[in-house]
């Protein structure tokens, strides 16, 4: 297996121009699983809201159950560096409270870094984090806890102010500090400026193939997330279809009598049985 990769070897790839590989995570299975296959990194998102809790935004998610997620996937991540997502409303109303909320991800949770939505207007909190000695990654573009802002999940950075913006807060989240800075649902020539502006590595997600790196939600690129798949996603699996065929048939073999067979099963010494049956 390589070596740990840390918030260092982002750097170093940007400079050497491997792409980095980023998967979400939210259980210790799937974790194991991503991280033994080679993942530079994993993300505990906060899109756990989603796709494992069911909800229609990541709004509801808690900071305490982020830090139950966190410490599951940690257990598991050996070469992977875990990032893990400060959710709405943990690092909004000051900075002070954001350090102590980033503080738990990483005391009680286990994250080896954090990562925060917005650009310009939390570039002092960022600030105040790195200060704390936590890694934080940055996320703009289209941010998932703005979605009532943006009336909706929808691309951004298509007119002049947008992309000024994007770029206007790539830009401070560098100069606050940030190892790397993820770019969700923008175009892909915006997020070639961007790349070519920044010195820390970006990493897209919706946002075309000059990133630095690639982030997707595990549970859409497996296939297992029906409710709907984004534009951007690419299924490499179809696991949904697989786990109904094996449960299927699993339902099928009871019925039948097919399973448990013999070597399913555990016997008793006959000495002992026989002392039951008198």
């Amino acid at each position: 297996m390589d070596k740990k990769f840390t918030v260092k070897s982002f750097q170093k790839a940007k400079e050497e121009k491997r792409q980095i590989s980023v998967l979400t995570a939210y259980d210790y299975s799937i974790a194991k699983i991503l991280d033994s296959a080679g993942v530079d990194a994993l993300l505990v998102g906060d899109s756990l809201g989603m796709v494992v809790q069911g909800n229609d935004s990541t709004l509801s998610v808690t900071l305490d159950v982020m830090i139950y997620h966190a410490k599951a996937v940690t257990r598991a991540a050996k070469r992977a560096l875990v990032v893990v997502d400060m959710p709405f409303m943990s690092y909004h109303t000051s900075a002070n409270e954001a350090v102590r909320n980033a503080g738990r991800l990483m005391k009680e949770g286990g994250a080896q870094a954090i990562k925060l939505e917005g650009g310009v207007e939390f570039a002092d909190t960022i600030r105040q984090i790195v200060r704390a000695q936590i890694p934080v990654m940055g996320h703009i573009g289209m941010t998932p806890q703005s979605l009532h802002m943006f009336g909706g999940f929808k691309v951004q950075g298509k007119s002049i102010e947008q992309a000024q913006k994007i770029i206007d807060d790539a830009k401070a989240l560098e100069e606050a500090g940030v190892f790397a800075i993820t770019l969700e649902c923008v175009p892909d020539e915006l997020s070639k400026i961007i790349t070519e502006i920044v010195n820390v590595p970006t990493i897209g997600i919706g946002a075309g193939k000059y990133c630095d790196g690639q982030v997707l939600v595990s549970n859409d690129m497996l296939g297992m997330f029906s409710d709907f798949v984004p534009k951007f996603v690419k299924q490499f699996a179809h696991l949904s279809t697989d786990i109904k065929t094996a449960v299927t048939t699993y339902i099928e073999e009871i019925n039948a009598g097919n399973f448990p067979q013999k070597e399913h099963t555990f016997s008793i010494d006959k000495e002992v049985l026989d002392s039951l049956n008198k």
